[in-house]
């Protein structure tokens, strides 16, 4: 009896990749050997190397150099697990014709309108159809897919691993840096939302005092989203590198999401944790992640998430009762062993009975 081989494949979100990680560490303790397919410099970004897991260097694209790296680095493989929709439909191009059992995490769902949308679409029902089984992280993601075509779709435990920004911040210090010392702290991540985030922090300037708003974002800030803070003169700071999340958090009065997405649900969790009001938009499975523990507004409606943060600072037992029940619903989340054990079991069902895996 052989041990199970599997091969997880990322694009290098900021809540896939956590996932990946602790996923990587727990099949690694049980027996299963693991190697990780993400872009360079992913792997130190989010820990995978402490894990134990072979790394392999896959660039974000679909180009034939880098569908044939990634096919490479699946020969062998029992099982590809891929997370997100473009690992998803990369993957499905590498293993194409091995019989190779493809399972797909889908963790958030991008938002787009016109030819961007139409063709989002499509990618979504080649990744679904291709994969033996879709994991969905919320139901609206396993309708999603089932809509797109996917032979089995299921809901996943949607587990929380331990926190990844650490716990000890001096937030008196942090508000010092920023220039935050008498004023609101609000604290968001880089989302499609932005130009609806700076609305927002446009109708803030009326406020006395104003309040100031850091977003932290792990890629490169566009010249654009630079100019329109400097030419409009905003209270915003932009914050590169996600190791800045829990220092900021803890210095925060508000968390503000404006939109949907990867990196949104994991400043959700995060917030919720720490005990940091969150102001979210609603929609594609964070009310099912954060129950009642968050102030929701539409997506991409500047004066409600603006008005809804002015509420939220304005209300100081509101604050406290989003506390409270963040709290609680953190503390109900899933646990990693709960997903590393879901996990194992679809991975049983579709393996090869040559592979074994200690549960």
């Amino acid at each position: 009896m052989s041990q199970l081989r599997t091969v997880q494949v990322l694009g290098g979100g900021a809540g896939s990749s956590a996932h990946v990680s602790s996923l990587a560490a727990g099949l690694i303790a049980r027996g299963v050997q693991v190697t990780v397919c993400a872009p360079a410099g992913a792997g130190r970004a989010h820990g995978l190397p402490a894990t134990g897991a072979r790394f392999v260097a896959v660039p974000r694209r679909s180009d034939p150099a880098a569908v044939a790296a990634l096919r490479t680095a699946c020969t062998g493989a029992d099982i590809v697990h891929a997370h997100g929709l473009h690992a998803a439909v990369r993957a499905a191009i590498a293993v194409s014709g091995r019989g190779t059992p493809l399972v797909m995490t889908w963790h958030s769902r991008v938002h787009a309108e016109g030819t961007h949308g139409r063709l989002l679409r499509l990618l979504e029902r080649r990744a679904a159809r291709a994969a033996a089984v879709v994991l969905g992280t919320s139901w609206e993601l396993v309708d999603r897919a089932r809509r797109r075509g996917a032979r089995d779709a299921r809901l996943a435990p949607a587990a929380v691993p331990a926190s990844p920004f650490g716990d000890t911040a001096d937030a008196d210090k942090t508000r010092a840096e920023l220039g935050a010392v008498g004023r609101p702290f609000l604290v968001s991540v880089i989302q499609d939302g932005d130009g609806t985030l700076l609305d927002a922090a446009r109708a803030w300037q009326a406020l006395d005092p104003v309040p100031l708003l850091v977003v932290v974002g792990e890629d490169t800030w566009s010249g654009a989203l630079r100019r329109r803070i400097a030419d409009e003169g905003l209270p915003v700071v932009l914050a590169d590198g996600r190791e800045d999340i829990g220092a900021l958090l803890a210095a925060a009065d508000v968390a503000v999401l404006p939109d949907r997405g990867d990196a949104g649900a994991l400043l959700a969790r995060e917030a919720l944790r720490r005990g940091v009001p969150l102001v979210a938009a609603r929609g594609h499975g964070l009310p099912e992640l954060v129950g009642d523990a968050a102030a929701f507004v539409p997506p991409g409606d500047a004066p409600a998430l603006a008005a809804g943060v002015v509420r939220l600072l304005g209300d100081a037992e509101r604050r406290q009762r989003l506390v409270d029940a963040g709290r609680a619903q953190a503390a109900g989340w899933p646990t990693e062993d709960d997903t590393i054990a879901h996990v194992l079991s679809v991975y049983d069902e579709l393996a090869q009975p040559s592979a074994t895996v200690r549960a």
